[in-house]
């Protein structure tokens, strides 16, 4: 089994606007003469890999940790596109992807509305970007609910440089935070090795 880490590091990811940025904050340290290491973060839940749960556009949508754990786990499909995606680009790409899709643009594949109707359509239940958002700043707000009605999931800030277009295992679990409207998650790609 090869096992694809697909996610940032916190502390080296881009932030985006407006967002804070992460902060670390040693509370002991061994080099400092302490017994141990003991350290203490604060973050924004959007920063670096993360998950967007209903409740950040639905104020009656499901909140992080209400969300099934089976919806972040299951067959994907890594497909390379850029630029704004429209609804015929769907048309063309999903009758060969699985019902989570990541999107490898760069941080440039941005959906138009009807593309988010085209993933309804055809059932995705999740879609994911190595960008820090799947739509235009000025269609943020519309893209997001949109999926959210839809009952689609989003993933943001991936890292799906080290990974091939195709089919692959996702799991991305995000951390439990009680009410919230999202949190970081560690993805990883899961992939049988050739041959085997």
């Amino acid at each position: 089994m090869l096992i694809y880490d697909i996610s940032r590091d916190v502390f080296k990811s881009e932030i985006y606007s407006g967002d804070p940025k992460p902060s670390l904050n040693w509370i002991s340290k061994i080099d400092f003469g302490s017994e141990y290491n003991l350290s203490q973060i604060s973050l924004c839940t959007h920063t670096g890999t993360h998950i967007d749960a209903p409740f950040h556009y639905l104020n009656d949508g499901e909140k992080i940790d209400e969300i099934p754990l089976s919806r972040f786990y299951g067959a994907c499909t890594v497909v390379t596109i850029s630029g704004l995606i429209t609804g015929e680009d769907m048309e063309h790409i999903l009758p060969h992807c699985k019902k989570k899709v990541l999107l490898r643009g760069e941080g440039e594949a941005l959906l138009t509305p009807s593309a988010v109707f085209v993933l309804s359509d055809y059932g995705v239940n999740l879609i994911g970007t190595d960008g820090l958002s799947l739509a235009m700043p000025d269609d943020d707000f519309e893209i997001h609910r949109e999926l959210f009605l839809n009952n689609i999931l989003i993933i943001e800030g991936l890292d799906l440089g080290s990974v091939d277009d195709g089919n692959y295992t996702l799991s991305a679990f995000p951390i439990k935070l009680g009410s919230l409207e999202a949190a970081p998650a560690r993805a990883v790609l899961l992939a049988q090795e050739k041959g085997i």
